[in-house]
């Protein structure tokens, strides 16, 4: 399992985009090799060429977010402002991720 999740907030902490504070599209499991990839939102631009077809004749090109190892990315409390390791506490017999410095309750 991984340390994050779909939807979470997180800081990239390495890379050409170091600093980037942005949400989590995707989570990409690789289940043979245990790697683990995330997209971020505005991480990793990646330009692909598409070839023209009969209502696009010139072609185009297209911008996405590509995958980087989730261990370049640490998740980010919004309540302190500070990119934290993940506690994990037993709430109502669910077992839930807090932040290190301030305690606030991570969703999912």
């Amino acid at each position: 399992m991984a340390h994050i999740r779909k939807g979470d907030t997180v800081l990239v902490m390495s890379g050409k985009d170091k600093g980037k504070v942005d949400t989590v599209l995707e989570i990409i499991t690789d289940e043979c090799a245990d790697k683990v990839k995330v997209r971020v939102k505005g991480v990793n631009m990646i330009t692909k060429h598409k070839k023209g077809n009969m209502e696009n004749p010139q072609g185009q090109k297209v911008s996405t977010e590509g995958a980087i190892f989730a261990s370049k990315v640490m998740l980010f409390c919004a309540k302190c402002k500070k990119p934290t390791r993940v506690a994990h506490k037993r709430v109502d017999d669910l077992n839930v991720r807090v932040c290190n410095h301030c305690g606030e309750q991570f969703k999912g």
